[in-house]
Protein backbone atom coordinates (compact mmCIF):
# COMPACT_ATOMS: atom_id res chain seq x y z
CA UNK A 1 0.00 0.00 0.00
CA UNK A 2 1.25 3.47 -0.81
CA UNK A 3 2.10 5.21 2.40
CA UNK A 4 3.53 8.71 3.01
CA UNK A 5 5.90 7.51 5.74
CA UNK A 6 8.12 10.59 5.77
CA UNK A 7 5.18 12.87 6.54
CA UNK A 8 3.06 10.93 9.02
CA UNK A 9 2.68 12.29 12.55
CA UNK A 10 4.58 15.46 11.72
CA UNK A 11 3.94 19.18 11.40
CA UNK A 12 5.65 20.32 8.21
CA UNK A 13 6.41 23.98 7.58
CA UNK A 14 6.17 25.07 3.96
CA UNK A 15 3.96 25.63 0.95
CA UNK A 16 1.24 22.99 1.12
CA UNK A 17 1.06 22.56 -2.66
CA UNK A 18 4.76 21.77 -2.91
CA UNK A 19 4.63 19.42 0.08
CA UNK A 20 1.49 17.61 -1.09
CA UNK A 21 3.25 16.94 -4.40
CA UNK A 22 5.60 14.66 -2.41
CA UNK A 23 2.70 12.65 -0.92
CA UNK A 24 1.84 9.47 -2.87
CA UNK A 25 -1.34 9.16 -4.90
CA UNK A 26 -4.45 8.00 -3.02
CA UNK A 27 -2.79 7.74 0.40
CA UNK A 28 -4.90 10.10 2.54
CA UNK A 29 -8.12 8.90 4.19
CA UNK A 30 -9.44 12.26 5.34
CA UNK A 31 -8.57 15.93 5.08
CA UNK A 32 -10.14 18.51 7.40
CA UNK A 33 -9.09 22.08 6.74
CA UNK A 34 -10.13 25.71 6.45
CA UNK A 35 -8.44 28.08 3.97
CA UNK A 36 -7.76 31.72 4.84
CA UNK A 37 -10.62 32.81 2.60
CA UNK A 38 -11.12 36.23 1.06
CA UNK A 39 -10.01 39.05 3.35
CA UNK A 40 -11.58 37.58 6.47
CA UNK A 41 -8.31 36.31 7.90
CA UNK A 42 -4.94 37.94 8.32
CA UNK A 43 -2.58 35.11 7.46
CA UNK A 44 0.87 36.66 7.70
CA UNK A 45 0.58 38.12 4.22
CA UNK A 46 0.76 34.71 2.52
CA UNK A 47 -1.32 33.90 -0.56
CA UNK A 48 -2.76 30.55 -1.57
CA UNK A 49 -3.29 28.92 -4.95
CA UNK A 50 -6.72 27.43 -4.38
CA UNK A 51 -6.93 25.47 -7.65
CA UNK A 52 -3.53 23.85 -7.08
CA UNK A 53 -4.49 22.92 -3.51
CA UNK A 54 -7.77 21.38 -4.65
CA UNK A 55 -6.09 19.36 -7.41
CA UNK A 56 -3.43 18.00 -5.05
CA UNK A 57 -6.13 17.06 -2.54
CA UNK A 58 -7.95 15.11 -5.22
CA UNK A 59 -4.80 13.27 -6.27
CA UNK A 60 -3.74 12.20 -2.78
CA UNK A 61 -7.20 11.34 -1.40
CA UNK A 62 -8.00 7.63 -1.39
CA UNK A 63 -10.96 6.29 -3.34
CA UNK A 64 -13.77 6.64 -0.82
CA UNK A 65 -11.85 9.30 1.09
CA UNK A 66 -13.25 12.62 2.27
CA UNK A 67 -12.18 16.27 2.22
CA UNK A 68 -13.95 18.59 4.68
CA UNK A 69 -13.54 22.18 3.47
CA UNK A 70 -14.66 24.83 6.00
CA UNK A 71 -15.13 28.21 4.36
CA UNK A 72 -17.12 31.44 4.43
CA UNK A 73 -17.42 34.64 2.41
CA UNK A 74 -16.34 38.20 2.97
CA UNK A 75 -18.71 41.08 2.23
CA UNK A 76 -17.07 43.63 -0.04
CA UNK A 77 -18.84 46.82 -1.12
CA UNK A 78 -22.14 45.48 0.16
CA UNK A 79 -21.95 42.12 -1.62
CA UNK A 80 -20.84 38.70 -0.43
CA UNK A 81 -18.05 37.36 -2.60
CA UNK A 82 -19.52 33.92 -3.24
CA UNK A 83 -16.04 32.42 -2.97
CA UNK A 84 -17.37 29.45 -1.01
CA UNK A 85 -19.74 28.45 -3.82
CA UNK A 86 -17.10 28.96 -6.50
CA UNK A 87 -14.71 26.70 -4.61
CA UNK A 88 -17.36 24.02 -4.09
CA UNK A 89 -18.15 24.00 -7.81
CA UNK A 90 -14.45 23.70 -8.65
CA UNK A 91 -14.07 20.68 -6.38
CA UNK A 92 -16.93 19.08 -8.31
CA UNK A 93 -15.36 19.97 -11.64
CA UNK A 94 -12.13 18.13 -10.83
CA UNK A 95 -13.93 14.94 -9.79
CA UNK A 96 -15.10 15.18 -6.18
CA UNK A 97 -18.69 14.51 -5.21
CA UNK A 98 -20.35 17.14 -3.03
CA UNK A 99 -21.43 14.55 -0.49
CA UNK A 100 -22.93 16.99 2.02
CA UNK A 101 -23.23 20.74 2.53
CA UNK A 102 -22.99 21.22 6.26
CA UNK A 103 -23.19 24.34 8.39
CA UNK A 104 -20.93 25.39 11.25
CA UNK A 105 -23.24 27.66 13.25
CA UNK A 106 -21.44 29.89 15.72
CA UNK A 107 -23.24 29.75 19.03
CA UNK A 108 -21.60 32.96 20.26
CA UNK A 109 -20.79 35.17 17.25
CA UNK A 110 -19.43 38.65 17.94
CA UNK A 111 -22.19 41.30 17.77
CA UNK A 112 -22.37 43.13 14.48
CA UNK A 113 -24.85 45.85 13.50
CA UNK A 114 -25.36 46.55 9.82
CA UNK A 115 -28.13 46.65 7.21
CA UNK A 116 -28.48 42.87 7.02
CA UNK A 117 -28.89 40.05 9.50
CA UNK A 118 -25.96 39.03 11.61
CA UNK A 119 -23.76 36.41 9.88
CA UNK A 120 -23.42 33.44 12.21
CA UNK A 121 -22.22 30.49 10.11
CA UNK A 122 -19.65 29.02 7.77
CA UNK A 123 -20.04 26.23 5.25
CA UNK A 124 -18.52 22.81 5.86
CA UNK A 125 -18.44 21.22 2.40
CA UNK A 126 -17.94 17.47 2.61
CA UNK A 127 -16.38 16.23 -0.63
CA UNK A 128 -15.96 12.54 -1.37
CA UNK A 129 -13.81 10.78 -3.93
CA UNK A 130 -16.43 8.29 -5.01
CA UNK A 131 -18.72 6.74 -2.43
CA UNK A 132 -17.48 7.40 1.14
CA UNK A 133 -15.82 4.28 2.53
CA UNK A 134 -16.40 5.33 6.15
CA UNK A 135 -19.30 6.91 7.96
CA UNK A 136 -19.57 6.73 11.74
CA UNK A 137 -22.56 9.01 12.36
CA UNK A 138 -22.74 11.29 15.36
CA UNK A 139 -25.92 10.24 17.18
CA UNK A 140 -28.24 12.43 19.25
CA UNK A 141 -31.29 11.56 21.42
CA UNK A 142 -34.65 11.32 19.64
CA UNK A 143 -37.12 13.91 20.87
CA UNK A 144 -40.20 11.72 20.36
CA UNK A 145 -39.14 8.24 21.48
CA UNK A 146 -42.10 5.85 21.16
CA UNK A 147 -44.31 8.26 19.21
CA UNK A 148 -46.58 6.97 16.45
CA UNK A 149 -47.03 8.46 13.01
CA UNK A 150 -50.01 7.86 10.74
CA UNK A 151 -48.72 7.18 7.23
CA UNK A 152 -51.90 8.52 5.64
CA UNK A 153 -52.22 11.79 7.55
CA UNK A 154 -48.60 12.21 8.68
CA UNK A 155 -49.87 13.27 12.10
CA UNK A 156 -47.87 12.35 15.17
CA UNK A 157 -49.75 10.85 18.10
CA UNK A 158 -48.76 9.46 21.46
CA UNK A 159 -48.58 5.75 22.13
CA UNK A 160 -51.85 5.70 24.04
CA UNK A 161 -53.81 7.61 21.37
CA UNK A 162 -56.47 5.84 19.33
CA UNK A 163 -55.80 5.87 15.62
CA UNK A 164 -58.54 5.40 13.02
CA UNK A 165 -56.42 3.08 10.88
CA UNK A 166 -53.71 1.21 12.80
CA UNK A 167 -52.41 -0.36 9.59
CA UNK A 168 -51.16 3.07 8.53
CA UNK A 169 -49.11 3.55 11.71
CA UNK A 170 -45.44 3.16 12.37
CA UNK A 171 -43.90 3.40 15.84
CA UNK A 172 -40.72 5.38 16.38
CA UNK A 173 -38.83 3.37 18.96
CA UNK A 174 -35.20 4.30 18.39
CA UNK A 175 -33.69 6.22 21.29
CA UNK A 176 -31.17 8.00 19.04
CA UNK A 177 -30.97 9.40 15.52
CA UNK A 178 -28.36 10.91 13.21
CA UNK A 179 -27.20 14.40 14.09
CA UNK A 180 -28.43 17.12 11.73
CA UNK A 181 -25.89 18.65 9.35
CA UNK A 182 -25.99 22.01 11.16
CA UNK A 183 -23.55 21.97 14.08
CA UNK A 184 -23.83 24.59 16.84
CA UNK A 185 -20.35 25.23 18.19
CA UNK A 186 -18.81 27.73 20.57
CA UNK A 187 -16.37 30.18 18.98
CA UNK A 188 -13.27 30.87 21.03
CA UNK A 189 -9.62 30.12 21.47
CA UNK A 190 -8.30 27.29 23.56
CA UNK A 191 -5.58 28.23 25.97
CA UNK A 192 -2.87 26.64 23.83
CA UNK A 193 -3.64 28.06 20.37
CA UNK A 194 -1.36 31.08 20.73
CA UNK A 195 -1.86 34.04 18.41
CA UNK A 196 -3.58 32.18 15.60
CA UNK A 197 -6.47 34.42 14.43
CA UNK A 198 -9.08 31.71 13.80
CA UNK A 199 -8.44 28.32 15.39
CA UNK A 200 -10.90 25.50 14.77
CA UNK A 201 -13.25 24.58 17.60
CA UNK A 202 -11.87 21.26 18.83
CA UNK A 203 -15.29 19.62 18.57
CA UNK A 204 -15.65 20.62 14.91
CA UNK A 205 -12.41 18.86 14.03
CA UNK A 206 -13.08 15.91 16.32
CA UNK A 207 -16.61 15.19 15.10
CA UNK A 208 -15.53 15.21 11.45
CA UNK A 209 -12.57 12.95 12.28
CA UNK A 210 -14.84 10.52 14.12
CA UNK A 211 -17.46 10.64 11.35
CA UNK A 212 -15.29 10.08 8.27
CA UNK A 213 -12.30 8.04 9.48
CA UNK A 214 -11.36 5.04 11.60
CA UNK A 215 -8.54 4.41 14.06
CA UNK A 216 -5.20 4.18 12.28
CA UNK A 217 -6.36 6.23 9.26
CA UNK A 218 -4.32 9.18 8.02
CA UNK A 219 -5.87 12.62 8.60
CA UNK A 220 -4.39 15.61 6.76
CA UNK A 221 -4.72 19.32 7.36
CA UNK A 222 -2.81 21.13 4.58
CA UNK A 223 -3.37 24.53 6.24
CA UNK A 224 -3.19 23.35 9.82
CA UNK A 225 -2.62 26.68 11.59
CA UNK A 226 -2.46 26.01 15.33
CA UNK A 227 -2.83 22.26 14.71
CA UNK A 228 -6.31 21.53 16.07
CA UNK A 229 -7.11 18.92 13.39
CA UNK A 230 -3.81 17.14 14.06
CA UNK A 231 -4.29 17.25 17.81
CA UNK A 232 -7.78 15.80 17.66
CA UNK A 233 -6.64 13.14 15.18
CA UNK A 234 -3.93 12.04 17.57
CA UNK A 235 -6.25 12.07 20.58
CA UNK A 236 -8.62 9.82 18.64
CA UNK A 237 -5.95 7.35 17.56
CA UNK A 238 -5.55 8.50 13.98
CA UNK A 239 -2.29 9.30 12.22
CA UNK A 240 -1.92 12.90 11.13
CA UNK A 241 -0.10 15.17 8.71
CA UNK A 242 -0.11 18.91 9.35
CA UNK A 243 1.22 21.49 6.89
CA UNK A 244 1.41 25.24 7.32
CA UNK A 245 3.39 28.00 5.67
CA UNK A 246 3.82 30.03 8.87
CA UNK A 247 6.75 29.05 11.08
CA UNK A 248 5.01 30.69 14.04
CA UNK A 249 1.88 28.58 13.66
CA UNK A 250 3.91 25.41 13.05
CA UNK A 251 5.69 25.96 16.37
CA UNK A 252 2.33 26.41 18.12
CA UNK A 253 1.02 23.20 16.55
CA UNK A 254 4.15 21.23 17.47
CA UNK A 255 3.95 22.43 21.06
CA UNK A 256 0.28 21.41 21.31
CA UNK A 257 1.05 17.93 19.99
CA UNK A 258 4.24 17.11 21.85
CA UNK A 259 2.53 16.02 25.07
CA UNK A 260 -0.30 14.09 23.44
CA UNK A 261 0.03 10.32 23.11
CA UNK A 262 -1.65 7.59 21.11
CA UNK A 263 -3.40 4.81 22.96
CA UNK A 264 -0.87 2.41 21.48
CA UNK A 265 2.19 4.38 22.77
Amino acid sequence: MKYPKDFVNKIICGNCVEIMREIPDESIDLAVTSPPYDALRDYKGYTFNFEAIANQLYRITKIGGIVVWVVGDATIKGSETGTSFKQALYFKEIGFNLHDTMIYKKANPPPLEQNRYQPTFEFMFVFSKGKPKTFNPIMIPCKFIGAKRNRATDKKTLLDSKMPNPRNEITVTRPKKYSPNVWDLIVGRDGDTGNHPAPFPKKLAEDHILSWSNEGDIVLDPMCGSGTTCKMAKLNNRKFIGIDISEEYCKIAEKRLQNEKYLWD
